[in-house]
């Protein structure tokens, strides 16, 4: 039996939705991720067994529909959507600290409250780190949809509803170590960065913790294949570094270009030194000054 119940997500405003949600559905996983019926929906792995989470921004409120196997799961999934949308932000803090740097006042007052779009499981996230790894948004989509197809778990028959395009659960570590390497499309290093990562977050030899980062960092940064960018994007996307910064991300660069920001990354790590401790928001402000599906509201 499937049971369904509706939260609402309360946050301190302002709230940005347009990168937010334009972020989450721009690079969401098929059959993982969707956007329906004017909200972001996506799969939950819950203790009591698959849920799908409905968010959708209303005024001042995000409001929320649980779909769960287990009632008791309705807390736990309630958090996990307050993490990928980074509802307990603080937008006062981050935006006076950014606002003060007058190559970012004029984006800050223009969208005020922008947050750093989030993940619910780190495990999950640093596998799609990895499949995005110097592709387009297009082609990392393209792997992870077929590692779930694959791999995944599906979700009961009509769990996720009517019209949903939602199917499986994000397959697990564990699952992923199954995966036969000529199954991969991608060149042969990035396959043994991906097949090194999923073992050894199923073997337990790395563990993804938001509640403590720098060990996280660490033991991600010690594997092949794993440099500065991966290690920086799974801070800021699943372990919630609100300083996790991406000097050498592509966007960043065309956006330091447009800005004025210095182009060389050390130079713009020194730069970017006023805007601690929130560079992982100063990120989203500089994307915000490309022309990309990831700064636009769905629908």
């Amino acid at each position: 039996m499937v049971h369904v119940e509706d939260r609402t997500l309360a946050f301190t405003p302002p709230l940005c939705p347009d990168n937010l949600f334009g972020h989450l559905v721009a690079t969401a996983v098929p059959g993982v991720e969707e956007w329906h019926d004017g909200a972001y929906r996506r799969t939950l792995a819950l203790p009591g067994g698959p849920g799908v989470v409905s968010l959708r921004p209303i005024a001042d409120q995000v409001d929320a529909t649980l779909t769960l196997t287990d009632p008791a799961d309705a807390d736990e999934a309630a958090r996990l959507a307050r993490r990928v949308l980074d509802l307990d932000a603080d937008p006062a803090a981050v935006d006076g600290t950014l606002r003060a740097d007058p190559v970012l006042t004029a984006l800050v007052d223009e969208a005020p409250g922008r947050r750093v779009p989030g993940s619910p499981d780190a495990d999950e996230f640093a596998v799609r780190a990895v499949l995005g790894q110097q592709v387009s948004t297009a082609a990392a989509r393209t792997h992870a949809g077929r590692l779930v197809r694959g791999h995944g778990t599906p979700l009961p028959d009509g769990f996720a509803g009517p019209g949903s395009t939602l199917t499986h659960l994000f397959p697990s570590p564990a699952a992923l170590t199954a995966v036969d390497p000529d199954e991969l499309g991608m060149p042969r290093t990035r396959k043994r960065t991906l097949l090194g990562l999923v073992r050894a977050l199923a073997d337990g030899e790395v563990v993804l913790d938001p509640a403590d980062v720098p060990a996280s960092r660490a033991a991600l940064a010690g594997l092949p294949g794993i440099g500065p960018w991966t290690v920086d994007t799974v801070a800021m996307r699943a372990l919630g570094d609100p300083d996790a910064f991406l000097p050498g991300d592509l966007g960043i660069r065309v956006a330091a270009e447009r800005l004025g920001l210095p182009a060389r990354d050390r130079d713009l790590v020194a730069r970017a030194e006023p805007w601690r401790p929130y560079r992982a928001y100063a990120v989203q402000y500089l994307w915000a000054a490309l022309d990309h599906a990831v700064n636009v509201m769905p629908g």
